[in-house]
C-alpha cells in the first residue's frame, strides 16, 4: 500500500496527523507546499492525499485540480481554517473526497482518512473490471442464455423480435446483435415507431418524393434508405399503426419500398431487428396487428428478463452505473454499502435496468457521502421496501365490482428522474361513487373495509343528521391532531423533523400544537 500524503504549510498539523497516521501502523508523507507535492508527483503517487487549502506559494484547489487530472480515482481530502461556503463548494466541484474544516477532532480526521483509503483500495480493484465492462451486463443464468443466443447469430442475417417489459435493454441487444453481425461496418439505425406521429411515421420509414404533401420542400431519404447495408431497429413495433403494418409487411417480403408520393420502386438491403413490450400474440387476436407480419418478424424471438428475475445482476449493475455516471460528471465515483445493496436488491424495480440507472445518476448527485448508506436511498424506495418481496407470490384477489376499472393500475412517482411504484388506486373513488344511501346504511366494519374516507364519511354524516354544530371546524381538528399525533411519534417529538417531513413550516406546526392544546 502507497503512503498517504499530508500536503499542509502548518508543521503543527503535519506533526499531529503524522503521529495519528503512525499510531493507525499508517505510512505517511508530509510537504510544505504545492510545489513540492507536485514534484513529487512525478515520479510517485499517493494512496490518499489530505491537503489544506490556503498556502504559500500555492493553492490547495490547485493541486486538487492537478492530482484529479492525473488520477481521477484518487481520493483527496481538503482542509482548512476558513469554513466559508466558497470553500466548500470548490472542493467538492473540484472532485474531493470530503471536507474537513479546522480544528478538527484528530480521532473523526481519522476515521475520515480510513474511509478514503478504503475508497482508494476498491477502486483499485474495480478499474481494470470497469475499464473493459461489456456493452451488457448480467451473470443471472436468463442473461447467459440472452448471451449464447447472440452468439449463435453472429453469422446470421435472420429477423429477430426482441421482448421484454420497458427498461430491460431491448436496444441494447440490438445493438450487440449488429455489432457482431457480418453488417456490423454498415449503419445501424433505431427508430421508436411509438415515439413518431401516425401522419409522419410513413416518411420516416420509407422517406418522400418533392412535394408529396404538404411542406414537403425536398426530397427525403428514410429509415430503410439510411440503413442501407446495415441494421434497422424499430421498437415498439407493437404500437405501429395498422396500415404501415401492410407497407412494412410488404418490404420484409420482398425487399422493395416505395418513398411517399414516389413511383419507383427502391431495393432494401437492410436486416430488421423488432422489439416490443407488448404480447403481440394477444394483439394478433384483438386483430390489432397483422397476423403475416407476426410471423415475418417472429423468426427468431429473444425474451429479455426483467430485473426483478436477475436480481444476482443487481449489485453489478448498481456498481456499473455510479462508476458511469461518476465519469459522465466528472466527480469522485461513489459506492453502495453491503446493506444497501442487499436492500435494492430486494425491491421490484418495475422501471428495470433504466429505473437502475436513474437511482445511480441521482444517488450521484444527491448522496450526502461517498458511501451510500440504505438512509441517503430517495424516500419512494425505501417506503417501496415496505412492500412484499420481490418473488413473493401475489394472493388472488376478488375485485370489488364498483373498483373493478381501477384494478391492476400503477401510478408511477417521479423522484429527480427515479420512479418507483407507489400505492394503488385508493378506494375513495369508489366509495364517492356509491349511492348515499348505501354509504349510510353500510356497518362501521364494511366502511372500515373499505377505506378510512369512508369512515369519515360515515363520521360526517351522522354528525350532519345528529344537528351537530361546527362539524366542519370539529372534524377537521380531529384530523389534524391525528396526523400531527403519528408525525410525532414518527419523528419522536421533534417539532422540526415532523413539520418538515408533512410539508408545513415550523411556525404552522408550532401554531397548531397550540391551538390542538399539545403538551
Amino acid at each position: 500500500m502507497k503512503p498517504i500524503w499530508i500536503v499542509d504549510d502548518d508543521q503543527s498539523i503535519r506533526w499531529v496527523l503524522e503521529k495519528a497516521l503512525a499510531r493507525e501502523s499508517l505510512l505517511s508523507r508530509s510537504f510544505t507546499n504545492v510545489r513540492d507535492a507536485l514534484a513529487a508527483l512525478e515520479e510517485d503517487q499517493p494512496q490518499v492525499l489530505i491537503s489544506d487549502i490556503r498556502m504559500p506559494g500555492g493553492s490547495g484547489l490547485d493541486l486538487l485540480q492537478a492530482i484529479k487530472a492525473r488520477h481521477p480515482g484518487l481520493p483527496v481530502i481538503v482542509m482548512t481554517a476558513y469554513s466559508d461556503l466558497d470553500s466548500a463548494v470548490a472542493a467538492f466541484q473540484g472532485g474531493a473526497f470530503e471536507y474537513l474544516a479546522k480544528p478538527f477532532d484528530v480521532d473523526k480526521a481519522v476515521e475520515l482518512i480510513r474511509r478514503a483509503l478504503e475508497e482508494s483500495l476498491r477502486e483499485e480493484e474495480m478499474d481494470d473490471r470497469l475499464v473493459d465492462a461489456p456493452e451488457i451486463l448480467g451473470q443471472a443464468p436468463a442473461m447467459q442464455d440472452v448471451f449464447r443466443a447472440i452468439g449463435r447469430l453472429s453469422q446470421s442475417n435472420v429477423t429477430v423480435m426482441i421482448t421484454g417489459e420497458s427498461g430491460t435493454g431491448k436496444e441494447l441487444v440490438a445493438r450487440a446483435l449488429h455489432k457482431h453481425s457480418p453488417r456490423a461496418n454498415g449503419p445501424f439505425i433505431a427508430l421508436n415507431t411509438a415515439a413518431i406521429p401516425k401522419d409522419l411515421l410513413e416518411s420516416e420509414l420509407f422517406g418522400h418524393e418533392r412535394g408529396a404533401f404538404t411542406g414537403a420542400q425536398t426530397m427525403r431519404r428514410g429509415r430503410f434508405e439510411q440503413a442501407e447495408g446495415g441494421t434497422l431497429f424499430l421498437d415498439e413495433i407493437g404500437d405501429m399503426p395498422f396500415d404501415l403494418q401492410t407497407r412494412l409487411l410488404r418490404v420484409l417480403s420482398d425487399g422493395n419500398f416505395y418513398r411517399v408520393g414516389g413511383h419507383n420502386p427502391l431495393r432494401a438491403n437492410v436486416r430488421v431487428i423488432a422489439a416490443t413490450h407488448q404480447n403481440l400474440e394477444l394483439r394478433v387476436k384483438e386483430g390489432l396487428f397483422r397476423e403475416d407480419l407476426f410471423h415475418r418478424l417472429n423468426v427468431i424471438r429473444l425474451r429479455l428478463p426483467p430485473l426483478r428475475e436477475r436480481p444476482e445482476d443487481i449489485t453489478l449493475l448498481a456498481r456499473h452505473f455510479l462508476q458511469k455516471s461518476a465519469k459522465e460528471l466528472g466527480v469522485e465515483p461513489k459506492r453502495m454499502s453491503d446493506e444497501a445493496l442487499a436492500y435494492v436488491s430486494t425491491l421490484p424495480f418495475p422501471g428495470n435496468v433504466r429505473q437502475l440507472e436513474n437511482l445511480c445518476n441521482w444517488l450521484t448527485v444527491m448522496a450526502p457521502a461517498q458511501t451510500i448508506e440504505v438512509k441517503d436511498l430517495p424516500r419512494e424506495m425505501l417506503e417501496a421496501g415496505t412492500s412484499e418481496p420481490v418473488n413473493a407470490p401475489r394472493p388472488e384477489r376478488t375485485p370489488d365490482p364498483r373498483v373493478a376499472e381501477y384494478e391492476g393500475a400503477q401510478e408511477l412517482a417521479d423522484y429527480g428522474g427515479f420512479a418507483v411504484p407507489v400505492a394503488e388506486a385508493d378506494t375513495a373513488t369508489a366509495v364517492r361513487a356509491a349511492p348515499a344511501a348505501a354509504v349510510a346504511q353500510a356497518p362501521v366494519q364494511a366502511s372500515a373495509a373499505a377505506g378510512w374516507e369512508s369512515l369519515l364519511a360515515a363520521e360526517a354524516r351522522a354528525m350532519l343528521e345528529a344537528g351537530q354544530p361546527e362539524v366542519m371546524d370539529l372534524l377537521t381538528r380531529r384530523f389534524e391532531k391525528a396526523v400531527l399525533e403519528a408525525a410525532l411519534g414518527v419523528t419522536r417529538g421533534r417539532r422540526v423533523e415532523a413539520a418538515t417531513r408533512l410539508g408545513i413550516g415550523r411556525n404552522t406546526i408550532t401554531r397548531k400544537l397550540q391551538e390542538l392544546g399539545f403538551d
